[in-house]
């Protein structure tokens, strides 16, 4: 069965023409890349390595790791995204291989493939989470690591991601999160060591509405990144 919800896939394909709109609903995804960039860098050194953004979308993050000098594979199902990022790649100059496929069919492909695999805000948008993450873990080499972030589920996070973001702040068009799918770091901390891999740090990623400046810090209440490695063998 498809690891896929196609009412998720309809909601990014009806604003796949927006992406690479700084002033559309991908705002925030443009105002926190540069903290997730900075994020996977300061862990992985991508330069020259082989990186895998699983959820690509648009290409936001694939565009910017690979201007920082890795080689970057972005995959996704939503063939409109993907079709506005192979659309930006040579309108930015900046080369980066989009295939349109899924993480499962990808790691029984080429398994142990890639050096770093990043797979942003998009563990909320499936049916099977942990078929994601045993997924990427099989797509990283030994030794190599794996990044994700997502929402924790709890009555902060409802309040600010959902509430807020999409009916007060209209950060989001509203619908754009399930509350249910939200995922407590000790569920994906425990999805990560069954796939094999080893949690190294977990993040918080705030936002403060008064100055709209996006955080790193240690409030992983709402939004938070999962930095793990693949032992060495």
């Amino acid at each position: 069965m498809s690891n896929v919800d196609e009412l998720e896939l309809d909601k990014f394909s009806q604003l796949a023409h927006k992406w690479w709109d700084t002033n559309s609903e991908f705002k925030p995804l443009h105002e926190i890349n540069p903290l997730r960039l900075d994020y996977i860098d300061g862990h992985a050194a991508i330069a020259g390595k082989a990186v895998l953004d699983v959820g690509c979308g648009g290409g936001i993050l694939a565009e910017s790791m690979a201007r920082r000098g890795a080689q970057v594979t972005g995959i996704d199902l939503a063939k409109k995204s993907l079709k506005v990022a192979q659309l930006h790649s040579p309108e930015s100059g900046i080369a980066v291989d989009y295939r349109c496929v899924a993480v499962e069919t990808l790691a029984e492909e080429a398994p142990a493939s890639f050096d770093v695999v990043t797979c942003m805000e998009m563990l909320e948008h499936v049916p099977d989470p942990e078929s994601v993450v045993r997924s990427c873990a099989q797509l990283v080499r030994p030794g190599g690591w794996v990044f994700f972030s997502t929402l924790n589920r709890n009555a902060k996070s409802y309040l600010l991601a959902v509430v807020g973001a999409e009916y007060l702040l209209n950060m989001l068009p509203r619908g754009t999160h399930d509350y249910a799918r939200f995922i407590k770091p000790s569920e994906l901390s425990r999805m990560t060591r069954h796939a094999g891999l080893d949690a190294v740090e977990v993040s918080g990623m705030s936002y403060n509405p008064l100055t709209r400046i996006y955080a790193l810090g240690e409030d992983t209440q709402v939004n938070y990144l999962l930095a793990c490695r693949r032992p060495a063998q």
